[in-house]
Parts: structure tokens; C-alpha cells; sequence
């Protein structure tokens, strides 16, 4: 089982599937966003900065092992991947009449990135065989 998972998690024969979740999941996040009342039943679950904080830091993680380069170069693709999807996310909330964008969602989505990106490109840069 643990080789499973490290096969589709960590391997670059399914990094092109990595990348194609995190935009998929993305889209899913902007269109389940955007149903009326479902933030409020969300916010039952946990609260905004958890909800951003764990999206964010998935789809980073997605983007950085679905990316190719170096592990810098994956980690700085990574993070501004995803300061523009949490950006257009904000973007579309500002149009909604019952939800509205926030920069403080959108730095709580950078922060995750950061905070991800860099841990992930520590872990890569110490892996003995290269994605």
C-alpha cells in the first residue's frame, strides 16, 4: 500500500495527473464556492482560514510533484500557480451578491503555498533519486 501511494504521490510517471487533480479540484473549489449557502454550511465543519489553508496546501502539493525542474523551480511554479488561482477564487466571490473576495483569504492561500512549497522543496532536495 505504502508503495502505491509513493508511486502515484511521488513518481513523474503520474505527475501529469497530479497537475490535472489540482486544476480539477480547483475548478471544484470555484464552483462549490459559488452555490448559495454552501460557504455557510462549510463554516459548520471549520472555519475559513482552515478550509483555505488545508485547499491551498493541497493543491500546492499537487502542483509542485505534477511540475518538472529543479525543486526550486517547482516550488516558486507552485506558488504562483497558486497565488493566481487564489486570486481568480477571490475574484469570482467579488461578483457573487452573497459571498464577497477578501485579501485576507487570498494571503491565507499564499501563506499555504509558501509554507508548502517550501517544505516541499526541503524534502525533494534531499530525496537520493530525482523525480
Amino acid at each position: 500500500m505504502l508503495n502505491l501511494l509513493k508511486t502515484l504521490l511521488l513518481t513523474s510517471s503520474h505527475a501529469r495527473l497530479r497537475y490535472g487533480s489540482a486544476l480539477a479540484m480547483f475548478a471544484l473549489i470555484v464552483i462549490v464556492g459559488s452555490i448559495p449557502g454552501a460557504r455557510a454550511d462549510a463554516a459548520e465543519v471549520a472555519s475559513g482560514v482552515v478550509l483555505h489553508s488545508c485547499a491551498y496546501a493541497v493543491l500546492t502539493f499537487l502542483v509542485f510533484t505534477g511540475s518538472s525542474g529543479l525543486p526550486a523551480q517547482r516550488a516558486i511554479k507552485a506558488v504562483a500557480t497558486i497565488a493566481a488561482m487564489g486570486a481568480f477564487d477571490e475574484l469570482v466571490q467579488s461578483f457573487l451578491p452573497y459571498r464577497h473576495g477578501a485579501i485576507g483569504d487570498w494571503l491565507v492561500d499564499c501563506t499555504a503555498a509558501l509554507v508548502t512549497a517550501s517544505l516541499m522543496w526541503i524534502l525533494w532536495s534531499t530525496r537520493k533519486v530525482a523525480a
